[in-house]
Order: C-alpha cells, then structure tokens, then sequence
C-alpha cells in the first residue's frame, strides 16, 4: 500500500505541483459549469413556452411525471457514476488504465439492467403511480417518458469514465446535446399535441393539457437518445487512444469482477440512497401540497393549480444556481478522493475549503437576487399568466433563499463521498426527509401560508442538512473555513449587490408589475456590482484567479490596478 501512496504522489505531484491539481478541479467545475448554464438556459426554453402553452393545469401533469423520472434518474445516475468517477480516478492516478477500464465495463452492465427494470416500473405502472401522486391525468406523461431510463444510466456510466480522468468535455458536450434535442422534441410535440383536434385513437381520450405534458415529456425521452448517441461517439473516436493508454498500464492489484461490482455497490448504494431522498420528497410534495390545501378550504382544481406554479414557474428558475454548485461537486469527487488516497492531508484541506469558498461565490448572489426581484422576474418570464406569477413570488422568494443552503449540502457531499463518508450525507438528508414532511404540513396547514408552507419546509430542510454536513466535513477532513473569507467577504459583496438591484428596479425605474426594462437593468447592474465587490472586499484575490482557466488578463489588469 506504500509503494501505491508514493506512486499516486508521483503521479499528481512528480512534474505537476498542487497548483496543477487544483487548476484541473477548477477547469473541470468550470466547463460543467458552463455546459450547466447552457443546458438550463436551453432548459428555460422548453418550460417557459411549455407553461405559456399548457398553462398551470398542464404544468400540474407534466410536474409529477418529471418528478417520479427524475427519482428513476436519481438511483441509475447518482451513485455508480460518482462511484465510476472515483474509482477511475484512484486507478488512474498509479496509471493501472486497464483495472480502470474494467471498472467502466462491469459497471455499464450493471447500468442497463437498472435502466430496464427502471423504464419496466414507470412505463407499465404509469397510472398506479400517477393516482397515488393525487394527479392521475399525469399517466400518459409518465409512459412518454419512461424510454428516457433506457439510455440515460448507460450514459453516466459514459460519464463517470470520462470524469473519474478528470475529462469532463464529453460529460458537457453530451448535456449540450441531450437538451437541444429534448426542447426541440419537446416543444414541438407538446405544441402539436396540445392544439390537436379531439378525436378517437390512443389519444382521443386525454385532454389537451394531458396531451401537451405527454409530448413535453417524450421530448425528454428524445433527449436522453440524443445525449447517449453522442456519448457512444464519443467513446467510439475516443478508442484508439483508450487502448494504447490500456496497453501501457502499469499492472496493480487484480481484483475479481465480483469485488469490483461489490466494491461500486457499497459505494454507490449509499450516495443514491441519498439522493433519492430530495426527489421522493418532491414527489412527495404533490399529494402533501394539494391534500393540505384542500383540507383548509381550497377546491382540488384551485389547489391543483396552485401546486403547478411551484412546478411551472419557480423550480426551472431555482435549478439555475443549482446547475453551478452540482458541477462543481462533481469535479470535485476524484480530486478529493485523489488526495484522500494519497494521504495529502494539505491538499484535502485546501480543496474542501476552496469548493466551500466557491460555492458561497456562486449561491449567496443567486439567492438575494432571486429573492430582491421575485415578482419582476417572474413578469418578465410569465407576462401571459401575470396573476399566477404575482401570486406565487412570495413562494419564489422564500425558495429562493434556500439555495444557499442547497449550495453547501451539494458541494460537502461531495467532499464527504470523495473520503469514502458518503453515508453520512444519506444520514442527515433522513432527518431532513422529516423536517420537510413535518414543516410542510403545519405551514401549508396554516390558510394563510398556504403554498409558502412548502418553501418554508424546503428552507428549512436545507438549513438543517447544510449545518450537519459541515460539521461533519470539518471533522472527517479537518478544514478549516475562513469565517470572514468564506462566508462574510461574500455575504458583504451580495448584500450590496441585493441593494443595488431593489434600488435600479423600485428607484430608478419606479418598480411596477410587469417592468421588463426595469428588471433587466436591475439584473444586469447588479451582476457587474457583485464581480467589482468580489475584488473590492478581496473575496477573490489573485492567488485565486492563478488557479482558473485563461484568466490571465484579468490577472494582468489587477496587477495594474494594484489589487493583490
């Protein structure tokens, strides 16, 4: 195990500093990151037109057939690609390119049967599913959906292979194309659909929401076609250079497929068990939700509807930041488990508290700002549903501030599943489950509150996970974070970002519903504050800017300007 441990330091270190490591990390989180922006940019495309077309009552059929995929989605990509990722990574880093190989293959098999017995559960049992979610005319989207299970797992596992080298361009072009055919599919059925005339046949029978959320949904079937195409491309070009790699390999410990796939169980099963927990909670919500709402007074269409806004209009926008942190905690996982292998105690700790650093960069301004301007953006992006989007800002916001919160638990877990801790974060995300479930049925309970009870129960389920999960990442890692560099530096730069957003919107534009011009000056003067508070309240200094991507202008100009 020594000879490995010197081996792996040679590897990273011999010829490549830290510094290298950690601009590979930050590289990695940065191509996701913007692959990330464009998908749910592209993915703005499709819910945006989609709740204009079908309204919240579509929106309310296609929402829990999305949720109960997205669940499927969570147990084949969750946990065996990240396990994929950082056993790749471990193999790699002594250069045993064939044991690293192997890792990819078994798991891939593994793969197909989870998306076939997956695809099985959801396809054939749409409209068991679909009642018990209290939304039964969600069934047909359910089935159009459903094929997606057959080639999304087979992907990641593409992924996990390509990441675990620290490559993460296949993972990102792949993404890029999967939602360019998903939007393009999706929109276009959904349209088509929606707008067909009533007739006999299959279709006859639905409704034109039920028909719309239905060719939405297959969008996303096509989608997951496309993204594997390009994945399989990808691997195929990429063959030559794979096997000359293989046939160079330095030979370490064999290990038998049977330890191989029981190795990736036991790291996979529980980083998926965790996972899963967010979206049963989110499938959870919709029965929760509607139960509650009419059990104080609102009729099942009004409270349907109601539920459809959290759907239509605030959770596309809420993933936004999401997308940013996610990526980061994915380029995070084998380069944590690279030094944590290695026994780099410094680079664990300067890597934990860097990830941390970044992802209160990323979620502190997306938080305020989607919280100072709720109700403008959602006029600017819903001006036809104006009534909805004005009743469900209040909601918007308190969601909103939760993606701080988000932010952490997603960056920690990763650090915890890359030191081999990953059922530490299924552990707190449990206690989680019942912290939601408990505050959502009081709040929502409460007339008054009612739909803001369950963005109440999402906040304070994040708050509660992000504090446990930093406690235990400072004691299974020992990191330190900076108070006043992590947290306050940025909060300072956020706060006056957030201040200078309500005052161009409400001041300098006199607010007022449906302000378009407004909003987007606010918007716009608000990012350009926060990138010159970042570097006036040193939140980001120079040291920092030396571990990105072609920054070296940036890093030229601050030297003129005198800025450390």
């Amino acid at each position: 195990m020594d000879q490995i441990h010197i081996r792996i330091r040679e590897h990273l270190y011999g010829g490549h500093d830290q510094r290298m490591a950690q601009k590979s990390f930050v590289k990695g989180a940065a191509i996701l990151g913007v692959a990330g922006i464009l998908v749910k940019v592209m993915g703005a495309l499709l819910i945006l037109p989609l709740a204009y077309m079908i309204g919240a009552t579509g929106m309310a059929d296609y929402t829990p057939a999305y949720n109960i995929y997205t669940f499927f989605i969570v147990i084949a990509t969750s946990g065996i690609p990240v396990t994929i990722s950082r056993m790749v990574s471990e193999r790699v880093t002594i250069q045993d390119y064939e044991e690293a190989h192997r890792v990819f293959r078994i798991s891939s098999y593994l793969m197909i049967g989870i998306g076939v017995v997956s695809f099985a559960i959801m396809f054939f049992g749409a409209q068991a599913i679909a009642d018990m979610s209290a939304v039964p005319e969600s069934a047909l989207a359910m089935r159009a959906v459903a094929p997606a299970l057959l080639f999304v797992p087979v992907m990641a596992s593409y992924r996990g292979y390509f990441q675990g080298q620290q490559n993460m361009k296949p993972t990102a072009f792949s993404q890029v194309v999967e939602q360019i055919f998903r939007v393009g599919f999706g929109l276009t059925l959904a349209y088509t659909l929606f707008h067909a005339a009533e007739g006999s046949g299959f279709l006859g029978s639905f409704s034109a929401e039920e028909k719309g959320a239905g060719g939405a949904a297959f969008g996303t079937t096509m989608g997951a076609f496309g993204g594997f195409l390009v994945m399989l491309l990808i691997y195929t070009a990429s063959r030559k250079a794979i096997n000359a790699r293989r046939r160079r390999s330095i030979q370490g410990e064999y290990v038998s497929s049977g330890e191989i796939l029981k190795k990736v169980l036991i790291i996979a099963v529980p980083i998926t068990i965790g996972a899963c927990v967010m979206p049963i909670i989110n499938y959870l919500d919709a029965p929760l939700v509607i139960t509650r709402l009419t059990g104080t007074g609102w009729s099942h269409a009004v409270a349907k509807n109601m539920y459809g806004q959290i759907g239509g209009y605030c959770t596309p926008l809420i993933n936004f930041p999401q997308t940013l942190t996610m990526a980061l905690s994915v380029s995070l996982v084998p380069l944590i488990s690279s030094t944590f292998k290695s026994k780099d105690v410094e680079g664990l700790r300067y890597n934990t508290s860097l990830s941390m650093r970044v992802a209160m960069i990323i979620g502190m301004p997306c938080a305020v700002g989607m919280c100072v301007l709720a109700e403008p953006i959602l006029l600017l992006l819903y001006s036809n549903h104006a009534s909805e989007a004005i009743n469900v800002a209040p909601t918007f916001a308190i969601l909103a501030i939760s993606v701080i919160f988000l932010s952490i638990v997603q960056t920690v877990s990763g650090v915890l599943q890359g030191i081999g801790k990953q059922l530490i974060p299924v552990r707190n995300l449990c206690i989680g489950v019942v912290i939601k479930v408990s505050v959502t049925w009081i709040c929502v309970g409460i007339h008054v509150l009612n739909l803001k009870g369950a963005a109440i129960g999402t906040l304070a389920t994040y708050a509660v996970v992000a504090v446990l999960d930093v406690i235990a990442t400072k004691k299974y890692t020992g990191a330190k974070f900076d108070v006043m560099l992590t947290y306050i530096r940025p909060g300072i730069a956020t706060a006056v970002m957030g201040a200078v957003a309500w005052f161009v919107y409400y001041v300098a534009f006199g607010g007022g519903q449906g302000n378009k011009i407004g909003c987007l000056a606010a918007v716009l003067a608000a990012g350009i504050v926060y990138v010159i508070m970042l570097f006036v309240t040193r939140s980001i200094g120079r040291k920092d800017l030396e571990n990105f991507p072609r920054a070296r202008r940036l890093i030229v100009l601050m030297d003129r300007l005198g800025i450390k």
